[in-house]
């Protein structure tokens, strides 16, 4: 219970299902958000701090055993502040002797055939993807010099109770206010979709297995599923009609136009057009797994997010 973990970015999905994790352990938490939420868990130590801000970010992560890095920012700043905050993680966790376990997605990767391990080729399909594998060098750098300890944890899309995913607002979300889902690309492509409380068990994991330093590791989740099918289990949880639409390129180009976080998701359109399948098994064979079906997620997802929504509207 000494230990301190610090999770920055902690109002985010990422952030918020480590939070969850961490007091399901029964850890000491200290939660980094720009803006502490009005209503939190009392046994969480709230404080707001701009991760752009090294000096202020050191104190925050002060006395930290491990420090979570879940921070992300619209795809229309990724290339101004990503590598900043990226850095300023990394003084942080450093300067309070600190594990440092970064959430990581897969854009390094570009279009893949088959499916995708942390050994398969980077191949970025556009600027992102170039940044994500830009940082990856950087961790991995900094960590072999002695700079800092960190590991990295990677998931494919995600959904759960928090949070701002293409699932969630596409499918989810619509399919709660009796509005039909939508889904990009091809609706029977398999695709590699993380369950956030899942997501949170496996970073934790890492920040507590030493053997985990100084990696990549795939995080588990269950099967791929294909869009039809992941609509499908929404609309009959949520005892709605399965209607469903399909997000074209074309249509996301028109979007784009007036959007710039949609024309920023054209890059990673590939994900959603062709199977895109992670594979997680080396992390399995290290930690073992905690994987939630998904009939089970997306019930627990959908009752979280009526009662987010009432307490909203409250």
């Amino acid at each position: 219970m000494d230990e301190l973990h610090v999770v920055l970015g902690a109002t985010g999905g990422a952030g918020n299902a480590v939070l969850g994790e961490l007091l399901a352990r029964g850890k000491r938490i200290r939660a980094i958000t720009r803006l502490a939420p009005s209503r939190a868990a009392p046994e969480v130590e709230w404080r707001s701090v701009d991760a752009l801000n090294t000096a202020d970010l050191e104190r925050a992560c002060d006395g930290a055993s491990v420090v979570y890095h879940c921070v992300n920012v619209p795809y229309a700043e990724w290339e101004t502040k990503i590598v900043p905050i990226a850095d300023s993680a990394m003084n942080a966790a450093a300067k309070a002797g600190a594990t440092l376990v970064i959430m990581d997605n897969l854009y390094m990767y570009g279009p893949v055939t088959g499916p995708i391990l942390e050994t398969t080729p980077h191949r970025p399909a556009g600027p992102k993807g170039r940044l994500r594998d830009e940082l990856e060098r950087r961790y991995l750098a900094a960590h072999c010099a002695g700079t800092v300890k960190l590991t990295i944890g990677r998931a494919s899309d995600f959904y759960g109770p928090v949070g701002l995913s293409s699932a969630l607002l596409l499918a989810v979300d619509p399919v709660l206010r009796g509005k039909r889902a939508s889904w990009i690309g091809d609706l029977d492509a398999p695709h590699t979709m993380s369950y956030l409380p899942d997501v949170g068990w496996g970073l934790v994991t890492l920040g507590e297995r030493p053997a985990a330093l100084g990696d990549v590791w795939h995080m588990p989740a269950a099967e791929p599923v294909t869009g039809r099918q992941f609509i499908t289990m929404v609309c009959e949880a949520a005892g709605k009609p399965v209607r469903m639409g399909v997000i074209t390129r074309p249509m996301m180009m028109l979007a784009g136009i007036f959007d710039p976080q949609v024309r920023e998701a054209l890059e990673v359109y590939y994900q959603f057009a062709q199977p895109f399948m992670m594979d997680a098994s080396k992390f399995t064979r290290a930690f073992g797994s905690r994987i939630t079906p998904h009939a089970d997620a997306i019930k627990a997802t959908l009752a979280a997010r009526v009662q987010r929504a009432s307490a909203a509207g409250a």
